[in-house]
């Protein structure tokens, strides 16, 4: 694969209009362009190697090797080593590549130690379920604290663009009871207000 003919351009492009034509590409083919779309599964994969292009790119400038991953958007795939070679990460990172986001959520609450590792982790989880402000916070304290890792600096610029499409904050949950207890109350102010003598 030649990274510059995926992104479109030559390799005396600026690193500035690298990352333009990058965002172009991406605004185009990003998932959320084809929700229940029978060309979703292209876009994906058309995205993914939109990112790893970029990957190449940006590493090779760098003088960093590319085969550092990356963490794209949604579903594309991450370094799979596990960063710190860490056994819990490597668990951690296993289950958010089979999508299991409550598993690495929970082992990563049971982790002692909040380093660079964790916060990249847990900004993954954030990110897969589209909590792009959390996944951001998350993102930018890892980046912060291993300023060198390209995995994670390629992850914060993914979620910053994924945050322009509209990212939300997780709902507060509402259980059954609270539900059936909002619409008894509905029930009552109609009953009132129109007439129908229930008060």
């Amino acid at each position: 694969m030649d990274p510059y003919k995926v992104l479109g351009i030559t390799p005396q492009t600026s690193d500035d209009d690298v990352k333009r034509a990058y965002r172009e590409l991406a605004r185009k083919y990003h998932p959320d362009n084809y929700v229940n779309n029978p060309l979703a599964d292209l876009a994906e994969a058309r995205m993914k190697e939109i990112n790893e292009a970029y990957d190449m790119i940006m590493n090779e400038r760098s003088g960093k090797s590319s085969s550092a991953g990356q963490a794209s958007y949604g579903n594309s795939s991450y370094q799979q080593s596990g960063g710190t070679g860490n056994g819990i990460y490597r668990q951690i990172r296993s289950a958010i590549t089979s999508g299991n986001l409550a598993m690495a959520e929970e082992m990563l609450s049971r982790c002692a130690s909040r380093d660079a590792e964790w916060y990249f982790l847990m900004g993954t989880v954030y990110f897969r379920k589209g909590w792009y402000d959390e996944a951001q916070r998350c993102y930018t304290q890892a980046c912060a604290m291993d300023p060198s890792n390209m995995e994670y600096q390629s992850a914060l610029n993914n979620c910053n663009m994924g945050a322009n499409y509209g990212g939300y904050r997780p709902m507060s949950t509402v259980n059954c009871c609270d539900f059936c207890a909002q619409l008894i109350y509905c029930n009552c102010l109609l009953n009132c207000c129109c007439g129908g003598g229930g008060c």
